[in-house]
């Protein structure tokens, strides 16, 4: 059984920053793609950013609209998954998740909301 728990959202005014993490537990591979997600009311849900992990390497890719101000980075040994958010907009407003993927599995986790004020 894998569970995320997603923690840090809240409320915060446009050009402000926020962090959010992800601690994924349970029966996890090593091979694995961590990421966040959100969706924001009446729209679908987009990607964020991912991490990617093999034995090779560690490859990270981010949406259009937070590139340049969302870092998406992972604490290995503890399977913990940060977003850290500078500069939010409006826009960024959206309920946050986070998810694992690996062979035979897709985990979500209950989802943290970001509220950004102009």
């Amino acid at each position: 059984q894998v569970q995320l728990v997603e923690s840090g959202g809240g409320s915060v005014q446009a050009g402000e920053s926020l962090t959010l993490s992800c601690v994924a537990s349970g029966n996890i591979p090593w091979e694995n793609i961590m990421g966040w997600y959100r969706q924001a009311p009446g729209k679908q849900r987009e990607m964020v950013a991912t991490n990617s992990r093999d034995v090779t390497a560690t490859i990270t890719e981010y949406g259009d609209s937070v590139k340049g101000r969302f870092t998406i980075s992972r604490d290995n040994t503890k399977n913990t998954l940060w977003l850290q958010m500078i500069n939010v907009r409006p826009e960024d407003t959206a309920a946050y998740y986070c998810n694992i993927r690996f062979l035979n599995g897709d985990h979500w986790g209950q989802g943290t909301q970001v509220t950004v004020s102009s």
